[in-house]
């Protein structure tokens, strides 16, 4: 079968054969993929950055970002059947691990990430894996289910964020914290957009950064959504606060260091700052750091890096993704800007358009 594949530290991707993977243990499911999403770690491992190839091999069959159909499963699988959509997760634990469903929180990082890190991917026309890291995607968001990963990498960062609120706040309420609180989010690319999307579907006054023109795509869809657009070529990040007052949560979604520093400022009273971005480069960034530090002891501050997901937050991100569709059907649906057949798929790596927020490699039409 068909593959997209690199070799890690070089600049290129490339179609290659694997042999078409088969059920071989009772607890498996075999689904045929219909669409991949492409993300800013794709581009990295293209680009020649950090990917590790499975032991053994050279090559990295790259792709997280799936949606396919279900077409065998294992005697033991119970919950999905042949033609029912579903997606698999991305990180499998290391081997005894205690974290259970909760592989994202892996302690030894000793883990492996199917087309990031010691495991193939899903850019393949099949893949097989274990059902415990299955997810069915409702017939109602087949069209959007590509979306799911990077929904559930939003979910987590929120939903660890309301927890470790919940806990300290004394008024605090996981169903309720969010509602009328003010959220900026900082990078309004899938990762930051999903975000803004649950957020307000928790009845967050949401207030989005980024630095492209407010009649492009990312903007529009955030205003239309109910959310506020911030040029931030046009407000210096130290006045943030100044023009927005008590900010309670801040989303970053940039991976930009000297950004993500810049933001501490913003960052109001008994609040929560998460990070999701990841920053590239070796550049040196220069902060006056005392009064940041003071800022976060005087003000009850916390900062909290979230990456991955577990699977209780796939099942949520799902969930509110379908909520979602049905709110706001128009807009979550324009977060995939282009869809690629496989034959095409180098456009995706040579052409970003500003209006540009999740391209899709289509191996079959869902």
């Amino acid at each position: 079968m068909k593959a997209i594949a690199i070799v890690p530290g070089t600049k290129k991707a490339f179609i290659t054969e694997r042999p078409e993977p088969t059920i071989s243990a009772p607890d498996e499911v075999k689904i045929k993929i219909l669409q991949v999403g492409i993300c800013g770690t794709d581009r990295e491992e293209v680009a020649g950055g950090r990917a590790d190839p499975p032991p053994g091999s050279k090559e990295l069959v790259i792709g997280h970002e799936n949606f396919g159909r279900v077409t065998e499963v294992g005697s033991a699988v119970t919950g999905v059947k042949p033609g029912d959509h579903a997606m698999f997760t991305v990180r499998r634990d290391c081997e005894p691990c205690i974290c259970g469903s909760h592989n994202d929180m892996c302690f030894k990082g000793e883990y492996t990430e199917r087309g990031i890190k010691g495991r193939d991917g899903y850019q393949v026309e099949y893949a097989v894996d274990k059902a415990r890291y299955l997810i069915r995607i409702p017939e109602e968001i087949k069209h959007i289910g590509v979306l799911a990963e990077p929904m559930s990498v939003s979910e987590k960062a929120i939903n660890e964020s309301v927890r470790i609120q919940c806990a300290r706040l004394p008024e605090a309420k996981q169903d309720t914290w969010l509602q009328g609180k003010k959220v900026l989010v900082a990078g309004l690319g899938p990762i930051g957009l999903l975000a803004a999307f649950i957020l307000r579907l928790r009845g967050a006054d949401v207030y989005g950064l980024d630095i492209v023109d407010e009649d492009t795509l990312r903007p529009t869809l955030l205003t239309q959504i109910g959310g506020n657009y911030v040029d931030g070529r046009k407000v210096k990040t130290e006045n943030l606060d100044d023009q927005l007052g008590q900010i309670d949560m801040i989303f970053e979604a940039t991976g930009v260091a000297s950004l993500e520093f810049e933001l501490i400022d913003a960052l109001g009273i008994n609040g929560i700052y998460v990070l999701t971005g990841i920053p590239a480069g070796e550049r040196p960034l220069s902060i006056i750091g005392a009064p940041l530090l003071q800022q976060v002891v005087l003000k009850n501050q916390i900062f909290l890096g979230s990456v991955n997901a577990g699977i209780d937050d796939f099942s949520r991100g799902i969930e509110e993704l379908t909520e979602a569709h049905r709110k706001y059907p128009d807009q979550i649906a324009k977060v995939i800007t282009s869809r690629v057949p496989v034959d095409h798929f180098e456009d995706v790596f040579s052409h970003h358009d500003v209006n540009e927020i999740k391209s899709v490699i289509e191996w079959e039409k869902p």
